[in-house]
């Protein structure tokens, strides 16, 4: 990435691009594919096309819905239903299981319960009340749960509706005179209503719109998005693409040479000057945020995982004059400000004439004074039932000349928050380029906020998995206990960069968690910092400089590292008299023992800037052969014994801040890169063990495997799962307290007990 050229020049450019982006209102319907699918798979397909771009709606925004003629299990009449996109599904990913089916006549029928409140209306008791309700029209036993926006739905008398975010229409809701834009973009074909948050009121209001406007296509919702309807599928999508698209023209053909947001106030850093300040404060600023002094115990953290954004509009947007004043305002859609909260954290920093240290020292008090706001805004506003104050830390913060650095709890979470402020970041520029942009009122998006409906929905979210939030790599992912490793963390919740000699053997170990968790690479960010909760990276253990590049990738990714395993280790074959090479010897204890210490000095500097509160820890896989001297394999077992000591001296070095410890395999011959066919055949010889030179590597591995079990006081072969079962757990609290041991996972070798 290069800094900004010439305004005409940039401007021409971006009006290229925009043309050709725009594609992305093209329609994608394919009548072959929509034939062969029943009603509600049709309402899947439909919503899938509509959830592919973030432009047209958010991740886990919006909602589809279909009115379907069906027969009742019960009593064989035919009935009506509504098929509608339930709480928490996502429309790019939907599947059938995601949609919530309620009788269209019990939803009609609610009517009357929601008259008898005697108060009724936005933000009365009756409007959370009737959320309950919904479950007793559900059809079918269907156990998704129907969401708020369920009304929007099922009032609005046209058998297909599409409830989106786009962001160009976004851009006119939050203008200042939206209700005039509307009606210059689209005269009566749109509707403008004022800013509602959705419920029972707000689909009876829609209701209303339609009986009014018989021959409206579609609703405005201010500040908030929009509706269009149809009684066709494909006539419904294809509205809902051309009522986006006039929106899009609209802005584009006021999108002149005027520079956008006030013009630049800095510019950006080249983008190898970009990867230097980021690789400096990540690891420092993920330690702060983690740490909310606000509204935790002393000593507690949250350790949050970052991701980084740096394209060209998000960089324009931070390094304009005006992105102060539009941050400070917030977000407006209720789909962004929940993930951003409600502004981000804007540092007031000249990449060109301030360096890091003040960059550090500006972030510093920007999160001081980040953190007060925030508690202003929740006494100011808070309600009598309304839920304590939660994490004040900021969620999104903009750093001019470097771009956006995004925060949550996973990485998916991250990654859905850049993107949400990079759609918000959309919405301001056409707002502001054909009207001004408007946010939210504060106490009404303190009231979705602190919704207790919303508040309901966190408390049911399931139990944190034992490495969530945690950053761990894994050193020698490429085979044996390394490559397992990656997927045992991954299960357990950790984000996982997969790193090996041979870069093609960890993005091999990286794609197959992918594709078996049916995770996406990545679609925000800019290189590395588009990185998915696992990634592939390559790097040689015995060369500082890859492994510095290898962690600064990590930190790029993720914003941090909490966890490092070093599984990576050396066999040397031995000559017909048991002896090695010199260089062979040096190779080993180049592997073996220099290697580890390398990752480990380098991930020190990233430790020590989290600094306290984000305590990690080291596990180096060493050997039971470094205690059990055996014939042939001096190198070996020598580099192992010092494998042994390094993993002591490093806990007293590291202590408090990082636990070290090791864990000591034996004659782990399961997908081991170590024990290659000609291997396993000498040991069986060595033994005396017989076997027919011709099997398969696998039947001469079982047969090796069988006599070392025996040799063993349980008896048992030593597999992948049991190494990597012990080395994940000593990652977890459950040994928060202890390092500088070595635990030997051998089935019970009484040669290699403790001495």
């Amino acid at each position: 990435m290069t800094t900004t050229p010439s305004r005409t020049a940039a401007r021409g450019a971006a009006t290229t691009a925009r043309g050709a982006s725009d594609d992305y209102l093209r329609s994608r319907w394919d009548d072959a594919a929509a034939a062969a699918l029943d009603p509600v798979a049709r309402l899947v397909y439909r919503s899938n096309l509509l959830g592919a771009d973030a432009r047209i709606t958010n991740t886990g925004g919006g909602n589809t819905s279909s009115k379907i003629t069906a027969t009742d299990p019960l009593t064989a009449e035919t009935v009506r239903v509504l098929w509608v996109k339930g709480s928490g599904g996502d429309l790019r990913t939907a599947t059938r299981l995601n949609f919530a089916s309620l009788y269209l006549d019990r939803l009609s029928g609610l009517r009357d319960t929601y008259a008898r409140f005697p108060q009724r209306g936005p933000k009365t008791p009756a409007e959370d009340a009737m959320v309950g309700m919904y479950p007793h029209a559900t059809f079918d036993r269907n156990p998704t749960a129907a969401s708020i926006d369920t009304p929007l739905h099922a009032f609005i008398p046209h058998a297909h509706v599409d409830h989106l975010h786009p962001v160009a229409v976004i851009a006119i809701a939050t203008a200042a005179d939206g209700p005039a834009l509307t009606r210059q973009v689209y005269g009566d074909d749109v509707i403008w209503t004022d800013w509602q948050r959705p419920g029972f009121d707000l689909g009876l209001k829609l209701e209303r719109i339609c009986r009014e406007h018989p021959g409206a296509q579609g609703v405005i919702l201010g500040g908030h998005g929009l509706i269009s309807w149809a009684d066709d599928d494909r006539e419904c999508y294809e509205r809902t693409l051309t009522l986006i698209r006039r929106a899009q023209d609209f802005l584009n053909a006021r999108d002149d040479d005027r520079p956008a947001f006030g013009g630049p106030r800095v510019q950006p850093l080249p983008e190898t000057d970009r990867r230097r300040v980021l690789v400096e404060v990540l690891p420092w600023l993920r330690g702060r945020v983690s740490r909310d002094a606000t509204n935790a115990v002393p000593g507690d953290a949250r350790r949050q995982i970052a991701t980084v954004e740096m394209r060209d509009d998000v960089l324009e947007f931070v390094n304009s004059r005006d992105a102060n004043r539009l941050a400070e305002l917030g977000t407006s859609c209720p789909d962004h400000f929940l993930r951003t909260k409600i502004k981000p954290l804007y540092v007031d920093w000249d990449p060109r004439a301030e360096d890091v240290d003040t960059l550090k020292t500006k972030l510093e008090a920007g999160l001081a004074q980040y953190r007060g706001d925030y508690a202003q805004y929740y006494a100011r506003h808070k309600r009598a039932d309304s839920p304590a104050m939660r994490w004040s830390s900021p969620s999104v913060i903009l750093i001019p000349g470097v771009g956006l650095v995004a925060w949550g709890k996973s990485k998916s979470e991250a990654r859905v928050t850049a993107e949400f402020y990079s759609a918000a970041v959309a919405v301001m520029r056409g707002a502001e380029r054909v009207s001004r942009y408007t946010a939210l009122d504060r106490q009404e998006a303190f009231d979705i906020e602190y919704w207790l409906l919303e508040d309901a929905k966190l408390k049911r979210q399931p139990a944190e998995l034992p490495l969530d939030r945690a950053v761990a790599v894994v050193v020698g992912a490429g085979s044996g206990i390394g490559r397992a490793l990656v997927g045992e963390l991954v299960d357990a919740g950790a984000t996982v960069a997969a790193v090996d000699l041979h870069a093609d053997h960890a993005e091999a170990t990286a794609a197959a968690i992918r594709q078996k968790m049916g995770m996406g690479i990545g679609v925000a960010g800019t290189g590395i910092a588009g990185a998915g909760q696992v990634v592939g990276l390559g790097a040689d253990i015995t060369d500082r400089a890859a492994v510095r590049r290898a962690v600064e990738e990590v930190v790029l990714a993720y914003g941090g590292l909490d966890h490092v395993v070093i599984t990576a280790g050396y066999y040397p074959s031995p000559d017909e008299e048991g002896m090695v090479a010199d260089q062979e010897w040096a190779k080993t204890f180049a592997i073996n023992v220099t290697g580890p210490f390398l990752v480990a000095d380098e991930a020190w500097r990233v430790w020590q800037a989290q600094g306290a509160g984000l305590e990690g820890s080291l596990v180096i896989t060493t050997s039971v052969n470094a205690v059990v001297p055996k014939a042939g394999s001096f190198a070996y077992d020598t580099s192992k014994a010092a494998a042994n000591h390094l993993v002591r001296e490093l806990a007293v070095a590291f202590a408090p801040l990082v636990r070290v410890n090791g864990v000591a395999p034996a004659t782990v011959l399961e997908g081991s890169s170590m024990f290659p066919r000609e291997r396993v055949i000498a040991s069986l010889a060595k033994y005396g063990l017989p076997h027919d030179p011709a099997a398969s590597t696998e039947l001469l591995r079982d047969r090796l495997a069988e006599f070392y079990a025996k040799r063993a006081l349980t008896g048992q072969p030593i597999t992948l799962s049991d190494q990597v079962k012990a080395i994940a757990a000593f990652l977890t609290d459950n040994f928060s307290k202890t390092t500088g041991q070595i635990v030997n996972i051998d089935g019970g070798l009484a040669a290699a007990f403790l001495r």
